[in-house]
């Protein structure tokens, strides 16, 4: 069976979600193809900002957005944005019909938001019996038509609110399957036990100052800039371990810097779980990735939320307060001010108790879904086939 899997290079949760998927996929020996495209790559010659400005849309969005941090008044480029994907729908349909009579797959899925009308009106005009899914990398729909269309097709969700969005948009429960939370690699369950003592000696830390991981995704972020600062004149007993992505520059600038705290510097890395072993809390923004990979070994997350925060990712800040799991600034320039919140009295073990209950397993359960998708067909409600189970858990893992 060939799966096809829609990814962006904008950001890196897309690519990043779909590469830990082939991993499991490989290790439960799936008699799978499991192809990864990007839709960039079809799209090019329809590319405004490539045609208008010689870079491609999603590198604009690495390098304005991302690393720049250029994400005040975002919610109007999203209008601007799914305006351009409304302007160019014919067109956009059109390359994809021609790619799917070339390309036929099995099963298709969708790992990216925004376009998911159009990958389904391309798919269908090409063929009728293939089924189209949309897995969310966030933690919910940012309406409308963001991750959710109201279109036949199926969505996993990773939780109850993006579930219930998709209800409430029309689709049936059969077309909607609820796993236990973010694709996140393999790696993040691998981590055998660690001395960390030793391991922060390794990296010049003091073994036993309580220590904040600061990520800000594979791209790196200017405002890693401000945290370490406002830490660094805080006076708190605090070191850092900072990861700053390929954001080559920012981790020049501030290696050139001297800093009253221990603070170890890394550029981009695939190490990230083993560093997250050796932190005692978070420092990011409210991504969906980021966040559940913090999580998931067991650490208390500080975001921020304010006018400069993405809109898809506001949601998820509202859900770190409501379970729990951290602390939610309004600036970045109060993180000095939440770390010591976080270190006082009983904060940092009751936040970190919180955390280790979640039991994040989706990317082993994905592969049952889409072995039930594939039996089941191109129409949610074509077959009565037995479903895989809509609640959070382990599912079974048979190969098709």
């Amino acid at each position: 069976m060939r799966l096809d899997c829609v990814v962006f290079d904008a950001g890196g949760g897309h690519r990043a979600a779909a590469t830990a998927l082939e991993q499991v996929i490989r290790q439960q020996r799936r008699p799978w193809q499991w192809r990864v495209w990007n839709l960039q790559d079809l799209l090019d010659p329809l590319d405004p900002a490539r045609k208008l400005l010689g870079i491609r849309l999603e590198d604009l969005y690495n390098r304005l957005i991302l690393q720049a941090n250029f994400t005040l008044g975002s919610r109007h480029l999203l209008r601007v944005l799914h305006a351009l994907i409304r302007l160019y729908h014919a067109r956009i349909v059109r390359r994809l019909s021609e790619h799917f009579r070339r390309e036929r797959p099995d099963v298709l899925v969708s790992l990216i938001p925004h376009f998911n009308r159009e990958i389904f009106d391309g798919l269908r005009r090409a063929h009728r019996d293939v089924p189209f899914v949309t897995l969310l990398t966030d933690l919910a729909d940012f309406p409308p038509h963001f991750w959710i269309e109201a279109q036949p097709q199926y969505f996993i969700c990773g939780t109850e609110r993006a579930a219930a969005q998709a209800r409430e948009l029309g689709h049936p429960p059969e077309a909607i399957y609820r796993v236990s939370g973010m694709v996140l690699h393999p790696r993040f369950y691998e981590t055998p036990p660690l001395d960390r003592a030793a391991a922060r000696r390794q990296l010049g830390l003091d073994p036993e100052l309580p220590t904040g991981l600061v990520l800000f995704g594979g791209h790196g972020s200017r405002v890693i800039r401000t945290v370490v600062e406002r830490l660094d004149r805080s006076g708190l007993p605090v070191q850092l371990i900072v990861l700053c992505g390929r954001n080559e520059r920012l981790l020049q600038r501030l290696r050139r810097r001297p800093w009253r705290i221990p603070i170890h510097l890394e550029g981009f890395t695939t190490e990230v779980p083993w560093f997250m072993q050796l932190a005692d809390f978070f420092i990011g923004k409210p991504g969906p990735g980021s966040i559940s990979e913090a999580l998931a070994m067991k650490l208390p997350v500080i975001v921020a939320c304010n006018a400069w925060t993405m809109p898809h990712e506001r949601y998820n800040a509202e859900w770190i307060r409501q379970q729990g799991l951290g602390l939610v600034v309004d600036s970045y320039r109060r993180v000095d001010r939440a770390v010591a919140e976080l270190l006082s009295a009983d904060n940092l073990e009751r936040f970190r108790a919180r955390a280790a209950a979640i039991e994040n397993r989706a990317v082993f359960e994905i592969p049952d879904v889409l072995a039930d998708i594939a039996e089941r067909g191109p129409e949610p409600l074509a077959s009565t086939r037995r479903r895989v189970s809509r609640e959070p858990g382990p599912l079974l893992h048979r190969p098709l």
